[in-house]
């Protein structure tokens, strides 16, 4: 571990300098090989699945593990999307100048090595090496065992790809290894080679990254998300956008956990989406308002208000109108993404004002709190923090700044 902090410290200086066009080149490559290895990476994600099925993980962890022609495909897009940026190493972020002369300017500077943790997502092992590529970055990566064969056909590609243009061979270096220990190294930073650490898994794992980390970490908790059904709700668009906030990828964290309706509107909107939700196989538990429009709903605990489930299961309450809503995401949620139906700009307005997540909508599902949606190509995590980085963490994320200051020979007095 020692060894490979000191060879992405190496290339971490190399890449800082890198042309953008041998980046972009770079990365081209990668997405042509990796689609070029779509039947390898498929074959060592099938030992993956087979082998995740025979210790019985959950149904989520199945999904975030699966990879089929479509998530390969996407994969070499996200790669080709995030070459198509922007370089953000070397842009003038301000400038400015001084009454004695000086011209100061604030400049974009790549983090230098950055660590990335994650489970079981071996599309992680793309994302986080194309983002890191980009913004100058070397990365060392440690994937979880349930990935480990995919994540290594991977990484192959990748650094097939990056050797094709002359790229450093360890800028992005995957732990050989799944013993826990290497975690370990890696939060105490591996003698200062390791600039920040990226954690992407469940509560447990980020947990205990943020617990003992020796480094900066850009991470969040959980995903605590939220939908408010406000009074001048369409319901239509709000049947819509609470299904696919719920369902459509239940074990990403951007999956709405909590839906919030509106008093006002309980009567037209609360039964035929409680509906739309059971008929869908997602199971709801409602409070005492919740339950008396549908018989099937099972009784809400306390728990269920902060409780992730990553699974379809949904918790619904009845409030008495925005500010409730907003009280009531202050209380339980986890300042990951939350957003609102409703054609009130006004009470829209409130909404997004006075809550303080990292992403919050208006009339659109919390599924979108992903990178790639946001036009980043893709992402590393979200970082539901308020230093440095907050909500998806991209190209521009993973850069610090310098400051350049031109003079003609001033002395401070």
């Amino acid at each position: 571990m020692a060894a490979m902090g000191t060879r992405a410290r190496a290339a971490a200086e190399v890449l800082a300098r890198t042309p953008t066009k041998q980046k972009d080149a770079g990365l081209l490559c990668a997405a042509m090989v990796i689609r070029a290895n779509v039947d390898d990476i498929l074959k060592a994600n099938a030992t993956d699945m087979e082998a995740a099925r025979a210790k019985g993980i959950t149904g989520a962890m199945l999904d975030r593990l699966m990879l089929d022609e479509s998530r390969v495909e996407a994969m070499a897009k996200g790669i080709e999307a995030i070459a198509a940026l922007p370089d953000p190493v070397g842009t003038k972020i301000a400038e400015w100048d001084r009454p004695n002369g000086l011209h100061i300017e604030r400049v974009r500077t790549p983090l230098g090595v950055i660590g990335i943790i994650y489970e079981s997502r071996p599309n992680v092992t793309a994302d986080a090496a194309a983002l890191c590529l980009k913004s100058g970055n070397a990365a060392i990566l440690r994937g979880g065992s349930e990935s480990a064969h995919s994540s290594r056909v991977i990484h192959e590609s990748l650094i097939e790809g990056f050797l094709a243009s002359n790229l450093p061979e360890h800028a992005i270096q995957l732990v050989p290894t799944t013993d826990r220990a290497a975690v370990g190294e890696m939060l105490s930073g591996l003698d200062g080679s390791i600039d920040v650490i990226v954690p992407r898994g469940g509560k447990s794992l980020v947990a205990r990254v943020q617990q003992e980390a020796r480094v900066p970490v850009f991470a969040h908790l959980e995903g605590l998300c939220h939908v408010y059904i406000d009074k001048d709700a369409d319901l239509e668009m709000a049947r819509e956008i609470v299904l696919n906030s719920k369902l459509r990828r239940t074990g990403v964290c951007g999956a709405t956990e909590t839906l919030l309706v509106d008093e006002a509107c309980a009567a037209t909107h609360l039964a035929p989406i409680v509906n739309d939700l059971i008929a869908a196989g997602c199971e709801v538990r409602g409070d005492d308002a919740v339950r008396a429009v549908d018989a099937r709903v099972k009784p809400a605990t306390d728990a269920d208000w902060s409780t992730e489930y990553l699974d379809a299961i949904i918790a619904i309450g009845v409030v008495k109108g925005v500010d409730e809503a907003i009280r009531h995401i202050a209380t339980y949620g986890s300042h990951h993404t939350e957003a609102i139906v409703t054609a009130n700009q006004a009470t829209a307005d409130r909404f997004l004002n006075n809550l303080d997540s990292a992403i919050l909508l208006h009339n659109a599902s919390t599924q979108f709190a992903d990178g790639g949606e946001f036009g980043m190509g893709a992402e590393i995590g979200i970082a539901t923090g308020k230093f440095h980085a907050r909500g998806p963490v991209g190209v521009e994320q993973l850069t610090s700044f310098k400051y350049i200051v031109r003079g003609s020979g001033q002395i401070r007095p």
